[in-house]
Parts: structure tokens; sequence; C-alpha cells
């Protein structure tokens, strides 16, 4: 019998840990994964307040051992299900179920897949969804990024600096990134702009040769030799197992506000899972304060404290 389990071992559900034990209550952290979560694939770290610059796996090193040394328990099994019963609620995952006084979900977000055949196939055979991570290894090759996003836009910048050519390829003819970082792609002479325009194919037999392209104004396909493709258009979380306690808004995000609190009481929602305006490491962080001190008053109301 735990007080708090949370689910979800990257920065806010790491955050929400540290911030639960000290409050003096038990904790147990559970991850299907590696802790971290998507920080970890960032090389650099430059907007986190009081860390002038860090890679994500310290960052995420630095929570997870910080969670750790003040006594949160950590186990990386998969989380099955959660049920309420009563005033403590039942969590099951591979390895058996505990019962707890509150849930923190803090299941995070992933990449959203192209959707087209043999995508699957091709990931580590020249499809990437992370060019900090694998960009190094088409240094001096042919890349394209897909995605109007910041993600997107600051893969295109990482890549320009180790390959050859890189392309950016968007559905529309703006973009959702911020302008200052769109213009200084456009004063790079080895990054070129395909707009309007959608990768409708992968090429390559044993590994990716190129991409068959569509414009979506013209209709007009097109292929387009290519290295390497880096996958940046957006997240989806992974909340369906909770569809039946909590509520969840039409693109799957746990529908909470700023107090992090959900549908169901004595569950509470931090980071990108759930709805919200702005997904950064800071607001990560700051959600799993709240939600871990929210958890905490909630056990001790429960308790006449």
């Amino acid at each position: 019998m735990y007080d708090i389990v949370i689910v979800g071992a990257g920065t806010a559900g790491l955050s929400a840990a540290i911030y639960g034990v000290r409050a003096g209550k038990s904790v147990l952290v559970l991850e299907a994964m590696t802790y971290g979560g998507q920080i970890v694939s960032s090389a650099e770290v430059e907007n986190y307040p009081g860390i002038a610059r860090i890679s994500g796996f310290e960052f995420a090193t630095g929570l997870y051992e910080q969670a750790k040394s003040l006594g949160a328990q950590v186990d990386f099994s998969d989380v099955l299900s959660v049920e309420k019963d009563g005033e403590t609620f039942k969590v099951t995952t591979e390895s058996g179920t505990v019962e707890c006084g509150a849930v923190i979900l803090a299941t995070g977000a992933k990449n959203r897949p192209l959707g087209v055949e043999r995508e699957e196939r091709m990931v580590g055979a020249g499809l990437s969804y992370c060019a900090t991570c694998d960009g190094a290894f088409f240094r001096d090759r042919v890349t394209a990024v897909v995605g109007g996003g910041n993600t997107a836009l600051e893969d295109a910048e990482f890549l320009s600096s180790y390959c050859k050519k890189v392309y950016v390829i968007h559905r529309r003819d703006t973009f959702r990134g911020e302008d200052w970082m769109v213009r200084s792609l456009q004063a790079k002479e080895n990054v070129s702009f395909i707009l309007d325009s959608v990768v409708e194919e992968l090429l390559g037999e044993n590994g990716l040769t190129g991409i068959r392209i569509r414009n979506k104004k013209t209709g007009q396909t097109s292929e387009l030799a290519v290295d390497g493709l880096f996958v940046a258009i957006g997240q989806m979380p992974d909340n369906r197992r909770f569809a039946s306690l909590v509520s969840l808004d039409e693109g799957g995000y746990i529908r909470a506000g700023e107090d992090c609190k959900t549908s169901c009481e004595g569950i509470f929602a931090a980071g990108d899972c759930r709805t919200k305006t702005v997904r950064q490491l800071a607001t990560a962080a700051a959600d799993g304060a709240v939600a871990a001190l929210a958890a905490c008053q909630y056990i001790n109301e429960k308790a006449g404290r």
C-alpha cells in the first residue's frame, strides 16, 4: 500500500515523486520503458531556469537519482489498468497489483507517425523521429525533415550543421514554428523548403533511398532522393487505458487544468499527457509539483488531517 502511485518517469512524474516524498508520503513510480521521457534524447537543454546548459540525459538522470535518494520507489513495469475501489485505487501492472491512496498520471506523449506503408520497417534504416539522436549518422549526406512546428525547425537547424543538404517538407505554406527560426533556415545555403506537400511513400528496399511527395494544391507527385528522413509532425498521448476513469478530450489528452485535477477525485494528471497550451520542460516540472501537493492534500483530507 502506497500513498501515491505515479504512472510515468518523465520530468513531470519524477518531479511529482520528489515533491511527494518530501511531503512525507510513500511514493511508487511506474514506468514501462526507461526514466526521463522525451528529454533524454535532447543533446542540449538551454531553456530550463537556473541551468545554462545540460544534456537531456544528464537532466533526466539528475531527476531520477534525486527522487530515488529521497526515498521514491521506481518499478520498470507497464501499467495495464487503474481501478477505483472505494477510498483507494488498484493499479495493475505486468508484475502484479498495488494499492494506493492517490494516482498521478504522467504518461507524456509519443511521436506521431507519418502513417505511410513500411514506416515501422524503415525506422533505423533511414527513418527517425529524433534528429538529435540520429543526425550525426547522416554527416555529409542528404536528409529531409517533415513538419512545420518548432521541433521540425529545430531538427532542420541541427541537421544543417551535419548534412550536405536538408529539405524541410510541410503540408502548408506557413509554419506553426517561430518566425525567427524560419528566417534562420532560409538564410542557410544547404536548406530548402518544400511546401504544400506531404510524404506519400518511402522508397528503398533494405534502407531508405528516397521519398515520394505529393503537392496538395496541384496533386503532382515527385520523387526526392534522400538518405535520411526525420519525422516531426507532433505528438499523441496514450491514455486510452484510463478512459473509463478520467475524461479525455478529442485528441486523447486527459482533461485537467492548472490544478492538475482530473474528472476522477483522487487522480491527477501532470505533464504532456494533460490538456494544456504550453508543453515544455519547465511546465512539466511545475505540473509534477502541483499534482504531488494536490495528491498529498487529497490524502490528508481523506485521513481527516
